[in-house]
């Protein structure tokens, strides 16, 4: 993205602002982002987004998902006397009154008002983080537990179906396109034996058990920003995989990411385990935040959604192995199988401490 590219683009929204700069932003691994900053002002103003199309092919449903729910959001937000420019994120309208601009070489652009005097934290480098984090993703299900999830487009379909994401692992165990399948033995048999665990969510979903909701999906901690006075969090950001699903999803893969003693590519496999002390400061943050708007179903089932999200993503790390690494960006050999065993072995320690965990669980119910 040259500065004439983005200059062009920046153009076509409607800002009144004349523009001083960019800096791009390197955190994110999917679309190309970039601070705005506009003259006479010292601090970003704007964040300018190229949507990966490759990935989001329907950027019309990506964008009518994020309106629709910021637009919710900000309601309560404004309701309850709240910053409705920090507190959710503000799409910016092109000069001719739509949400995105396509340029039909470069892609698809989108502009945020920036948030300013906050932070997306890539570690867990304060006291408290995780907790913050937690509630700001709890409060956020509160927000929009009447949003009409039903309403929403599926940005990546099936993106946490495990029983769809399951025949696609058997589908490439068949295939064997790299020639691996050799190498992993050992693993897939121990993922067969816990195939029962995949149909747990996505049954409880189809037979009405557990409501459908809006889920945010990729509920990674530097997707929220904190504020960098009082530690807070404030702001959900990165909406693009908003779309409708299970609270179980965005609460389990918060656990798989959040709790774990090592990276997720951990190659030495006695560092990989759940902390049972990361868990626990988790589920206080989220459950205080989600209050009243969760089911007793949900609450029985929050241990739980930690192996399934894990083990769902042994099942994408391991099948893309097989597949030839065609998904996931990979640096260095067997990069994905590293990846699998990793998260194979803190499905199989959270399995162990599902006991623990519900124990906890319970201390945090109100």
């Amino acid at each position: 993205m040259t500065d004439q590219i983005l200059s062009l683009a920046f153009s076509k929204f409607a800002t009144g602002d004349e523009l001083d700069r960019f800096e791009a932003i390197t955190a994110g691994h999917i679309n190309r982002t970039y601070a705005v900053f506009v003259k006479g002002a010292e601090k970003p103003k704007y964040v300018l987004q190229k949507i990966n199309t490759n990935i989001f092919k329907d950027p019309v449903g990506l964008i009518a998902n994020i309106k629709g729910v910021c637009a919710h959001v900000g309601k309560k937000v404004q309701e309850r006397g709240g910053d409705v420019m920090r507190e959710t994120l503000t799409l910016i309208p092109t000069v001719d009154g739509k949400d995105f601009y396509l340029d039909e070489e470069h892609g698809a652009f989108r502009l945020y008002y920036f948030i300013t005097d906050a932070t997306a934290h890539q570690s867990a480098d304060q006291p408290r983080i995780l907790y913050h984090a937690a509630e700001a993703f709890g409060t956020y299900q509160n927000l929009l537990s009447d949003y009409p999830a039903e309403t929403l487009s599926e940005t990546i379909p099936n993106f946490h179906n495990t029983v769809s994401r399951y025949a696609d692992f058997l589908q490439a165990i068949e295939d064997n396109k790299a020639g691996r399948l050799d190498e992993c033995t050992e693993e897939i048999e121990i993922i067969k034996a816990h195939e029962s665990y995949a149909h747990i969510i996505v049954d409880a979903l189809a037979s009405g058990e557990i409501p459908l909701r809006v889920t945010h999906n990729d509920t990674k901690l530097n997707n929220i920003m904190i504020d960098d006075k009082t530690g807070e969090g404030i702001c959900v950001i990165d909406l693009d995989t908003v779309m409708p699903g299970s609270l179980l999803y965005d609460y389990g893969d918060s656990i798989r990411f959040a709790a774990c003693n090592s990276a997720e590519d951990e190659t030495d496999l006695s560092k990989v385990f759940l902390r049972l002390d990361l868990f626990e400061e988790y589920t206080e943050g989220f459950l205080k935040g989600v209050g009243k708007n969760i089911t007793a179903k949900e609450i029985e089932l929050l241990p739980v959604s930690a192996f399934i999200l894990t083990y769902e993503v042994v099942l994408r790390f391991l099948g893309d192995y097989l597949n030839g690494d065609t998904y996931f960006q990979v640096h260095r050999d067997k990069h994905n199988l590293e990846r699998a065993r990793a998260q194979l072995t803190l499905a199989l320690d959270i399995e162990k401490k599902l006991p623990e965990m519900a124990e906890i669980v319970k201390k945090y119910v109100k």
